[in-house]
């Protein structure tokens, strides 16, 4: 018997402050700004009940979901999930684009290429613990709507896995703030996109 389908529900965090905006943010613990309440009332009645929610250990996260459920989604005590943080930038969170440097050899291979320092990840490794974690709690949460509200990175990451994109050609996917997109895992491997960066 097929494993019934198991519905995710992928929300893209509240945006950044100014500051922080104009910088690698990567894994640093920074908040979200939840400002615009019509983005949370419009995108929370999209949102399944009954749902499993799934935050990641970087605050923005949980702080989107806190503003998602005063806006009216069903309040549930979510899962953090580490394995769904964004990229790790290394010696580059905190820096910006504009000071590595159009000519960097990183934009030769950006989707496998790893920043420089200990804790550097490439999005190739992004891709490979999302796909790792998406595939135990999509078993673990088989037949139920998932809400995960996590990172661009996370996100394209997931496209990646859905439609078998490599990491360069995932990295083209545009995911905006308050964003959804919505994936099915089918099981056996197989996916079903319903739709990508949605902005209400």
């Amino acid at each position: 018997m097929s494993r019934p389908v198991t519905k995710w529900w992928w929300v893209r965090h509240a945006p950044v402050g100014n500051a922080q905006a104009k910088s690698i943010t990567g894994q640093s613990d920074v908040d979200a700004d939840i400002s615009d309440s019509r983005s949370f009332q419009a995108l929370a009645p999209r949102l399944p009940h009954t749902a499993v929610w799934l935050t990641t250990p970087l605050k923005r996260t949980a702080q989107t979901a806190e503003a998602l459920w005063a806006a009216g989604a069903e309040r549930v005590q979510p899962h953090v999930e580490p394995a769904l943080a964004e990229q790790d930038f290394g010696d580059w969170t905190g820096s910006t684009w504009d000071a590595i440097g159009a000519n960097h050899p990183f934009w030769d291979a950006p989707g496998t290429a790893q920043p420089p320092g200990p804790t550097g990840e490439s999005f190739a490794d992004v891709c490979a613990r999302v796909a790792k974690r998406t595939a135990t709690l999509s078993q673990d949460f088989a037949g139920r709507n998932i809400v995960c509200v996590a990172h661009a990175g996370t996100i394209r990451a997931a496209v990646a896995l859905a439609l078998g994109l490599s990491p360069d050609q995932a990295l083209g996917l545009d995911v905006a703030n308050m964003s959804l997109t919505r994936l099915d895992d089918l099981g056996g491997g197989n996916w079903r996109v319903v739709g990508v960066n949605q902005v209400c």
